[in-house]
């Protein structure tokens, strides 16, 4: 059961610093579920109180913000502890949440306690910034953005969706502006119906091999179309394992990179240490693991994290809870959101992205039930280039509120493969230069 507490419950932050810039804090969201967040005030000239304030949701479900989101893509420091020269702390607030609870340092005291499906997940984010902005009142007036990646990106349609009826409500006080979705899993059966395709075309498999990804990717559709979610995200696993047999062992968030056994061998036994059996960390190793990182000098920085509470100890948990919502895609949001506010909406997908790749965003974005469809599909597409070399870094098309960047030279993390060209695109974004 889904314990909210009753009225005698009041959501609040059990505990928090706030040190040289930075602000991180544990916000009871029930009684049982405890969400951690890590907060960065803008070094902006124009100083925080004139910057937006981004949310940064990580994927998943199960991943964390706190350590993936600010470690390794956006956040000041990087993983090697060194200075992120392209930190989008330098053009916004940033706010990471270990979201779901049991993501990274969120934790939940029992197996009740996790989020089953989206709106449960968006249940508990109302609540963390309704707590969150009580103790940082001044922030109420920042224009809020969400970025989402991946799962996050799923997470983030719902989120605020639920989080505009708030304020319409009276219930939440934030100007919400709008949010991103970051080769996001907005509509799951369209990204996994699609790898094949892009693999065979990228000469990766041949006939056979594309043969064998599209009928098992056929059996998710099947699954889901019947109503059984679970069975739909059974047979999504079983398309990424006979898609890495087939292209032997192809990146799932680059496919100009493969899994080499050292690398395979490496990241499998640091996740063996909380229970993980796949969602690889791909990528070169820093000087850190990020489990290391996290549960080692961040956990001495921080001194709040209780000492039962291991870092993404719970992610599995997380992911096990949400199946049978995983498959489910989020096209009603945003639908309603382009429907029925003035909010920017937005995605952008780095091009070598396979997991959450380009044209499976292509091919929900034609299943909108919006009346600008028609004019965002005659909109002109626009090239920017790097202002160094003047190469094409980016392409946008928009109408409206409605925008879709090409993230040219970019995996599954946009940011961390093309930082400046991604610095540049948020600027865009909160500056809304590409109306």
């Amino acid at each position: 059961m889904f314990n909210r507490g009753g009225p005698e419950f009041k959501p609040r932050i059990a505990d928090r610093r706030d040190v040289d810039g930075e602000q991180w804090g544990i916000v009871d969201v029930r009684p049982d579920a405890h969400m951690f967040y890590w907060f960065y005030y803008t070094t902006h000239e124009d100083g925080y109180l004139n910057r937006p304030l981004v949310l940064w949701l990580q994927g998943g479900p199960g991943g964390s913000s706190t350590g993936y989101g600010n470690f390794g893509i956006i956040g000041p420091i990087n993983q090697s502890l060194e200075p992120n020269e392209a930190t989008w702390v330098q053009s916004a607030n940033v706010l990471f949440t270990d979201n779901p609870v049991g993501a990274g340092f969120s934790w939940c005291d029992n197996e009740d306690a996790f989020t089953r499906d989206g709106h449960e997940i968006a249940d508990d984010m109302s609540t963390f910034l309704k707590t969150f902005l009580a103790a940082n009142p001044e922030l109420q007036n920042n224009e809020f953005y969400i970025f989402g990646q991946s799962y996050g990106g799923k997470m983030a349609a719902t989120i605020m969706r639920r989080l505009y009826n708030d304020v319409q409500q009276g219930e939440l006080s934030l100007n919400l502006k709008g949010f991103a979705m970051g080769n996001a899993w907005t509509h799951p059966l369209d990204s996994t119906l699609t790898w094949g395709g892009l693999l065979y075309w990228m000469s990766a498999v041949d006939e056979n091999g594309l043969n064998a990804i599209n009928d098992v990717a056929r059996l998710a559709e099947q699954a889901a179309h019947n109503g059984d979610w679970y069975e739909s995200t059974r047979y999504w696993r079983l398309t990424q394992q006979v898609l890495w047999q087939r292209t032997n062992y192809i990146d799932f968030y680059n496919i100009l990179n493969y899994i080499t056994f050292n690398k395979y061998e490496r990241t499998y036994k640091q996740h063996n240490r909380h229970g993980h059996k796949y969602d690889l960390i791909l990528g070169p190793m820093e000087e850190w693991d990020l489990y290391d990182l996290m549960n080692g000098p961040i956990r001495e920085k921080l001194e709040i994290i209780p000492e039962d509470v291991i870092w993404d100890g719970q992610s599995d948990d997380v992911f096990y809870f949400q199946e049978g919502d995983f498959m489910k895609d989020v096209l009603d949001d945003v639908d309603w959101l382009l429907n029925n506010t003035d909010l920017h909406v937005i995605t952008y997908q780095g091009q070598l992205d396979l997991i959450c790749d380009t044209k499976g965003s292509l091919d929900w974005v034609q299943r909108l039930q919006w009346p600008g469809l028609p004019h965002y599909n005659a909109a002109t597409v626009r090239a920017f280039v790097e202002p160094n070399d003047g190469q094409t870094d980016t392409y946008v098309k928009a109408y409206d509120k409605f925008k879709f960047y090409w993230n040219l030279r970019a995996g599954h993390a946009v940011p961390a493969d093309m930082p400046d060209a991604a610095l540049r695109m948020l600027n865009r974004i909160l500056d809304d230069l590409d109306n």
